[in-house]
């Protein structure tokens, strides 16, 4: 299998994306893939480079068995070049990925998060302003996604 590298991106990086990268990295080990397959996340957007998850966000993972080890960091054109697949969290920061001046060639590569979701397409929801219930929710969506999203990359990737 060659090597696979996956970028989760969400708008300030401290809430989906950074939980998304998470969940990920726990079922690639689980799965002993984690020599051949690689994940980041980012955000689109300044407002957190160099922060740590938002409080919930990482107590919302610790409850569901998850680390998170992340530190926050904003999506930029050699990311396009760098990542296999980029997974955007919702319909506004895919445009701004796709925003990019290189977009253009790579665009293949940008796809939307639920686009792996076994109960449907959309947006995953930021939780940000909301509470407890809703960074379970985002919890729920990226973990039931990410079954589907792995044997994707599987089935695609798996040509040595």
């Amino acid at each position: 299998m060659k090597e696979i590298h996956v970028l989760f991106v969400c708008l300030g990086n401290i809430c989906r994306s950074p939980l998304a990268e998470a969940i990920f990295k726990n079922k690639i080990k689980q799965k002993g893939l984690e020599q051949h397959i690689f994940s980041d996340s980012c955000g689109t957007s300044n407002y957190h480079i160099g922060d740590s998850p938002d409080p919930r966000t990482i107590a919302n993972a610790t409850k569901n068995s998850i680390i998170i080890e992340h530190c926050g960091r904003q999506l930029c054109e050699a990311d396009l070049e760098k990542f296999d697949l980029i997974l955007a969290m919702d319909s506004s920061n895919f445009q701004n990925i796709l925003r990019l001046p290189n977009s253009k060639n790579l665009q293949h590569k940008v796809k939307m998060m639920r686009d792996f979701d076994p109960f449907g397409e959309g947006d995953v929801p930021d939780p940000y302003f909301g509470g407890e219930t809703g960074f379970q929710e985002v919890f729920d969506i990226l973990d039931r996604s990410m079954e589907n999203l792995i044997n994707h990359l599987q089935g695609q990737y798996s040509k040595n």
